[in-house]
């Protein structure tokens, strides 16, 4: 199962989630509405993105992960 990596920073609004990991190579593309892919600069392969203005709803504190086992 991949590992995934999500963070938010309440004083930068931001949530950032990646399912790769991180890395000192990466470039990041905007894409409107708030949005911005993190890449891989050598592959262009999209690792994560960030949702910029982010604001949970007061009081939420709940955090819940579905996995689902897809086999073709």
């Amino acid at each position: 199962m991949a590992h995934i990596r999500v963070i938010h920073d309440p004083v930068g609004e931001t949530l950032t989630v990646y399912w790769a990991e991180p890395s000192a190579d990466q470039v990041c593309e905007e894409t409107g509405e708030g949005v911005v892919l993190i890449k891989n600069a050598r592959t262009n392969e999209v690792i994560g993105f960030e949702r910029l203005y982010y604001r949970p709803e007061p009081g939420a504190k709940t955090i819940t992960v579905e996995t689902r086992d897809v086999t073709h």
